[in-house]
């Protein structure tokens, strides 16, 4: 008995602390100094086998963040690959990429150095050496890590997803270090000159896609790469491969894109002065795309943007009414201040009302009431056909070279019906749909959007499967000439000359205090759609990026 309890009083007592709360750890040969965390590592307290443990819950202390932090990245440093991944919340998903990240990936001689921790979260910098097959590259990147409590016993744990072993892995990726599985493609302009992320921040997206569709087509020969394999999630959202660091080039094919490069640089300078933005320029007469950016350069939400396109949808939803003998754009036309249908009260911004007004006066001042008040005159699945019959939109079928999102308007009903004709409910859109709306207004007939001619491949671009009657085009054309005159996309479109017309709009998105703005428009054979997320009104947020890349073209 004696005995038992000097053991018990032992595990009572706390470890001292050394050197002022930090210790250094060496580990294996070639595996670097690791700096541990500040705090000394708390020992469990004893617990009486007659005593019922409790499980703690609340929130973690900083004590419990970074010793957990420090038990993962001091295994994963040290390659004990099981230890690391137990103290995961998921240790069967966290081994094969650990396993991985040195077998598959030839990552060796890692340091990771912790940063101040913020919360539950802690940042790091790795270092490490790439070596393959006699050929080693330095590698150096940051990351974060996030500590969780697990709620059946309150153990703090490190909250595993892959992004943890590299920022750039999506759940269901892996590293990979080998011969690339497509060869390096040298992506060209319209007039021949290279295409490159360092002249063009926005591309890289665009560039992987590129490679990954053209790079055996083009001619090249594969290098030795580290890079990010997709797993089947990331694939189904149009996600590429991606390089991380090249070894070894390879030797590239070229591929002619259709971007001009000083309407490029321009788009890339726009974006840039506004978080969140993203534009497209179209031509009208062939669809090419002539520019295309955004200020978030990891994703290409230009062409794969998932976005409620808030009232640049009436652009849609206006030939549909035309057609339909439910609006004409100089007979009166009702804009009350509310409108409830499906059970819903819908309203107009600021809850105005335009009384004895024409039909385009309120498409030029974005009147909601005005659209939905026609929505129990209308068949639920009317505005879906007309934007894929007349537009070419929501098939799932165009083909511009890379991937891309091409538009979602789902047969909806009742209240969601209503708030889809005011690109709101689940209307989906992104800058190269509505640049391509606004073309096809001007044109009067859809041309599938392109980025590689399909001369190069034989690619079949997609068709809509008829054109709006005449007297919609005339007057849809009217509609969008007087807004970009008098309505709410006069103030951006001053100073653009010619041809023109245009529509704004502003997206509620949940959870979001400020709307996403959106602005599309014409001018001559040019057509541009842009966004900016969580701007406000699209007239003041991308209207100005819009009008800027107008007034350049020609």
């Amino acid at each position: 008995m004696g005995n038992r309890r000097r053991v018990a009083e032992r595990r009572k007592t706390r470890p001292a602390v050394i050197g002022g709360m930090i210790a250094v750890v060496v580990v294996g040969a070639g595996a670097g100094a690791y700096a541990l965390f500040g705090g000394g590592a708390a020992a469990d307290d004893g617990t009486r086998a007659d005593q019922k443990a409790k499980v703690k819950t609340g929130p973690l202390s900083r004590a419990e963040v970074t010793t957990t932090a420090r038990a993962f990245l001091t295994a994963w440093q040290s390659g004990k690959v099981p230890q690391a991944a137990a103290v995961t919340d998921d240790p069967s998903a966290a081994r094969p990429l650990l396993t991985g990240y040195t077998k598959d990936a030839h990552i060796k001689d890692v340091t990771l150095t912790p940063g101040r921790p913020t919360g539950d979260k802690v940042p790091f910098s790795v270092k490490g050496t790439v070596s393959y097959k006699g050929t080693d590259k330095p590698l150096a990147y940051d990351s974060a890590l996030t500590v969780m409590r697990r709620t059946a016993d309150g153990k703090p744990l490190v909250d595993w997803h892959s992004a943890v072993l590299h920022p750039d892995l999506k759940d269901g990726d892996e590293l990979l270090t080998g011969e690339a599985g497509t060869p390096p493609v040298k992506a060209l302009d319209r007039d021949g000159g290279e295409l490159t992320k360092q002249k063009y921040a926005s591309l890289g997206p665009i560039l992987d896609g590129l490679r990954e569709k053209y790079g055996k087509k083009a001619g090249g020969k594969a290098g030795i790469e580290l890079r990010v394999v997709r797993g089947k999630a990331a694939k189904a959202k149009d996600l590429s491969d991606k390089t991380l660091l090249e070894l070894s080039e390879g030797t590239p094919g070229a591929v002619k894109t259709t971007l001009d490069p000083a309407l490029q640089a321009a788009a890339e300078q726009q974006v840039a002065k506004k978080a969140r933005s993203s534009v497209v320029l179209l031509r009208v007469s062939t669809g090419e795309i002539l520019a295309a950016a955004n200020a978030s350069p990891g994703f290409n939400t230009a062409f794969q943007g998932s976005l409620a396109p808030g009232s640049t949808m009436k652009v849609i939803t206006s030939s549909l009414l035309l057609e339909k003998g439910l609006a004409s754009a100089d007979k009166k036309h009702p804009c009350p201040k509310y409108f409830t249908y499906g059970h819903w009260k819908f309203q107009n911004d600021d809850k105005f009302e335009i009384k004895n007004g024409t039909f385009k006066a309120s498409f030029a001042r974005s009147c909601n009431t005005a659209f939905i008040s026609q929505a129990p005159k209308l068949k639920n699945d009317d505005l879906a056909k007309e934007a894929q019959q007349v537009y070419g939109l929501g098939l799932n079928n165009w083909a511009i070279g890379v991937p891309t999102f091409d538009g979602a308007v789902p047969v909806q009903s009742a209240a969601q019906m209503g708030a889809s004709l005011i690109g709101q409910g689940g209307v989906r859109m992104n800058p190269l749909n509505m640049a391509s709306v606004s073309a096809t207004v001007k044109s009067g007939t859809f041309h599938q959007p392109y980025l590689v001619s399909p001369d190069v491949d034989g690619r079949k671009l997609a068709k809509a499967s008829r054109t709006m009657p005449a007297s919609t085009l005339s007057q849809l054309r009217e509609l969008m000439s007087y807004t970009a005159a008098y309505g709410t996309a006069a103030e951006a479109m001053a100073g653009v000359g010619g041809d023109v017309g245009a529509k704004t709009g502003s997206a509620e998105v949940d959870g979001q205090k400020k709307p996403n703005g959106w602005f599309t428009a014409y001018r001559g054979d040019l057509a541009a759609a842009g966004v900016v997320q969580q701007g406000g009104h699209g007239g003041s947020t991308a209207g100005p990026i819009v009008a800027a890349l107008l007034k350049m073209g020609s």
